[in-house]
């Protein structure tokens, strides 16, 4: 019994080892390394990756399949719409939640 709750503990602080190593990867050498320009280029990515790895999946799938008819894909559509035509930061978050509001509650999707 005792040994499940050390490897509990062996497991936190290899997690932790992990990372500290990977992150610290970057951080401790500082300017003495530098990554190529094609690394350099496409690290500028990573940010807009990530945002779209979790926001296209639950926009997409509503209870984990496919719909064409979701309110979350409709009200998308109308932010992107938005987002094209004008330069206002808050117009197309107030135009896809009134979107979403008249799907939900109006129409009951």
């Amino acid at each position: 019994m005792m040994w499940q709750g050390m490897w509990l503990w062996i497991a936190l602080v290899l997690i932790a080892a992990t990372t500290i190593v990977t992150r610290g990867s970057f951080i401790i050498p500082g300017e003495r390394v530098r990554l190529p320009p094609v690394m350099q280029r496409l690290l500028r990515y990573a940010p807009a990756a990530a945002l779209a790895a979790l926001v296209v999946p639950d926009t997409l799938l509503d209870a984990g399949e496919f719909d064409p008819l979701n309110p979350k894909l409709a009200a998308a559509l109308v932010v992107a719409a938005v987002c094209l035509r004008t330069r206002n930061p808050w117009l197309p978050f107030l135009a896809g939640m009134a979107v979403m509001l008249v799907l939900r509650k109006g129409l009951g999707w």
